[in-house]
């Protein structure tokens, strides 16, 4: 060997042993500051359980844990309970042979549940993990009896919905205080789910603490070791709260944080608002404070499938939030945040739509997902080439006639959500808002108007194959509601096990970190059965205390 290559390869393997050595030794010391880091924290508050969120999921893991003999803390960072599900309209979906099936004469059973959910044929249960499925199948009569425990009354009648072949989904009965359905009128049944379940928890000793928003999951070391606690951010400052079997994950989804929810799909840029966000934001914390410390996510096909409420039809136009079975109305304490009622359409053959550049796009009165693919299309803006920007339903007053409009507030909000003009031409010229990122031509929106009345007069429309052709938009004054499509379902999120323990990118198990409801991927079943079970479920393997 000559001299030059010998010294070659002496170089060669002191960078490959010594820096391999080197290494090391910066993760050792890394690791050790960590560990010295952990020792030093300081705890305000232990309990066995923490859970972070007080929705559905989480009060539900909170009165299962409880009953289970485990100290338990739940922590959220609203000023109230329930997240989204004291919105929703109460909708559980589960079966499996329970008393409401029996008396309505229906057969199940949790094979059934499971076969159904399970599906290749059908969109939203294809591409569930079959695991998970099976726990959620064999949980369902339980928690049917569980629920009616806490204090929670069903109304009766059964529907058939989504994957399942036999009536499954039922509601709960409203919450019977006006005060504290926090959206009252308009069937929040889910207030009748949530302000029982948070109830029976105090009772059992759970300490809900609110206005505290979680900032950092807390572990032995940064990608190995146990879950220790949490870091929050309370009303007098930073918190630390220990927990001695388990750390919970129930902070409702991704779909109110951008960056985010366009991990899983590009295209739902700023624009799009999130049903319910009046109230409880999905704010993604827990799923990123996960993978901070090593979780990964599952399932994410279930987000872009094209099945469920990840992405719904506004029916409230002219308002910020148009979720289809949401209003809020003027006693409401959501109602100044909320700024407006919205109109609500009876037919959309009384609409048109528009992007922000004047032109239609879809036929108005369909809304199943190649109907969203169109508003999520591009709008031909070379400064903003992702989603699909803005879209306005456009009218007039012949359309106010008949569908009982009052175009004024607290029907509409005047803010850069609802525009008005005696001339379409005056019309365009005013619309704007926080996501119209260009003028809209006048002409443009005019020509588009004209072709639609003369495709009235022959009654065909060649553009979009709309049949509903029924009337002519020519009375004026003119309208523009905001009529974007609503964000609603969060159907993917952290991988778990059976037991809903969270796992890591190696696929191995976080000691200490478990994770139920929206945050949770997996099983993209809309409705509230699924966070319920999977809350019992996690919970009672954490206040176990196992590994």
């Amino acid at each position: 060997m000559g001299k030059l290559e010998a010294k070659n390869l002496s170089r060669r393997h002191f960078l490959k042993t010594g820096a391999a050595a080197g290494g090391a030794a910066a993760l050792s010391t890394l690791a050790a500051s960590e560990a010295e880091a952990q020792a030093n924290i300081r705890w305000n508050r232990t309990a066995d359980v923490v859970i972070i969120g007080a929705g559905v999921s989480g009060l539900s893991a909170a009165n299962e844990a409880a009953e289970q003999g485990a100290s338990v803390i739940a922590v959220d960072m609203n000023y109230d309970i329930g997240g989204h599900g004291i919105m929703s309209g109460g909708q559980l979906h589960l079966g499996g042979g329970n008393e409401h099936q029996r008396i309505a004469g229906v057969k199940d059973s949790p094979d059934s549940v499971f076969k159904d959910w399970t599906r290749h044929d059908h969109h939203a249960a294809r591409y569930s993990d079959r695991d998970l499925v099976r726990r959620f199948a064999d949980w369902n009569v339980d928690t049917y009896n569980w629920l009616l425990k806490q204090g929670v009354k069903y109304e009766t009648g059964m529907q058939q919905s989504a994957a399942s072949t036999v009536p499954r989904q039922f509601r709960t009965v409203e919450w019977h205080i006006p005060a504290e359905v926090v959206s009252p009128h308009r069937n929040r049944n889910g207030s009748g789910l949530v302000r029982p379940l948070a109830n029976s928890a105090r009772a059992k000793g759970v300490d809900i603490i609110l206005n505290t928003r979680m900032t950092k999951i807390i572990r032995e070391q940064p990608l190995t070791g146990r879950v220790l606690g949490i870091a929050c951010e309370g009303p007098n400052g930073p918190i630390n709260i220990q927990a001695r079997k388990g750390v919970l994950i129930c902070t409702g989804g991704h779909s109110s944080n951008v960056t985010l929810r366009r991990t899983f799909d590009p295209r739902l840029t700023e624009e799009y608002q999130v049903a319910c966000s009046t109230y409880s934001l999905q704010s993604g914390d827990g799923e990123i404070a996960a993978m901070d410390i090593g979780a990964s996510l599952c399932a994410t096909a279930n987000q872009t499938a094209e099945a469920g409420a990840a992405i719904t039809k506004t029916r409230h136009i002219g308002c910020q939030w148009g979720y289809a079975s949401l209003v809020y109305e003027l006693d409401s304490p959501l109602f100044p945040k909320a700024r407006a009622m919205g109109l609500t359409v009876e037919d959309f053959q009384n609409v048109i739509m528009v992007k922000e550049n004047g032109l239609r796009f879809v036929d108005e009165t369909k809304g199943n997902y190649d109907f969203f693919a169109a508003c999520l299309a591009w709008s031909g803006n070379p400064d903003k080439l992702n989603g699909g920007g803005p879209v306005w339903a456009i009218f007039d007053q012949a359309a106010v006639e008949r569908e009982k409009w009052t175009t004024k507030p607290p029907y509409v909000d005047l803010t850069g959500w609802f525009f008005q003009g005696d001339t379409l031409k005056e019309l365009a010229s005013k619309i704007g808002g926080p996501y119209q990122k260009r003028k809209m031509d006048p002409a443009v929106l005019e020509d588009t108007v004209a072709k639609f009345n003369a495709a009235v007069d022959t009654g065909g429309d060649k553009e979009f194959g709309r049949k509903a052709l029924n009337f002519k938009f020519s009375k004026p004054p003119f309208f523009a509601a905001w009529t974007t499509p609503i964000l609603h379902d969060t159907l993917s999120g952290l991988h778990t096990n059976t037991n809903g323990q969270v796992i890591d990118r190696k696929g191995d198990v976080i000691a200490g970190l478990y994770c139920a409801g929206e945050s949770m991927g997996g099983f993209a079943q809309h409705g509230l059965a699924r966070c319920i079970i999977f809350g019992r479920v996690a919970a009672r393997h954490a206040a176990k205390g196992s590994v």
